[in-house]
């Protein structure tokens, strides 16, 4: 049942970034050309995933039981702190995003075309994971050495 559920999931979110048009690279790019040929249309996007995202949020923390129907516990961040791996990783994402035009949430549904961008873009997003949890791997050592 999680399964399914978690390809449900997928699914709609799937087709909510195709139906909006955010898998467009040129429809992102444009919510950023303030002097050209500006879109709104992300911000709608975006704005009704918070709202739904807020909506939820309190529908199912509200419940009674206070347990996920299919998890022992919610899965929630507890930290809240603004560090420096917060904020470089916001501002490469973003970087990342106005470049390409692409976020992986909208790059993921659009591999199954096989346009050369999108797979190119994915390339980048596995090689940059890859080399972020190195690079993490790399300054825990070095950390662990100095402490040691």
């Amino acid at each position: 049942m999680r399964l399914i559920s978690t390809y449900l999931i997928g699914l709609v979110f799937g087709l909510g970034i195709m139906i909006s048009g955010m898998a467009n690279p040129a429809k992102v790019l444009n919510f950023f050309d303030f002097a050209g040929t500006w879109d709104p249309s992300l911000i709608f996007v975006m704005g009704g995933a918070v709202t739904v995202a807020f909506i939820g949020y309190r529908i199912v923390l509200a419940r009674p039981a206070g347990t996920p129907l299919m998890e022992a516990k919610f899965n929630i961040p507890s930290n809240r702190a603004l560090d420096g791996r917060l904020i470089g990783g916001s501002a490469v994402f973003g970087i990342g995003w106005g470049i390409a035009g692409f976020c992986p949430g909208g790059a993921l549904p659009a591999v199954g075309t096989l346009n050369a961008d999108v797979l190119i873009f994915m390339a980048a997003l596995v090689a940059g994971i890859f080399a972020a949890k190195a690079l993490q791997t790399l300054t825990a050592n070095r950390a662990a050495k100095a402490t040691a």
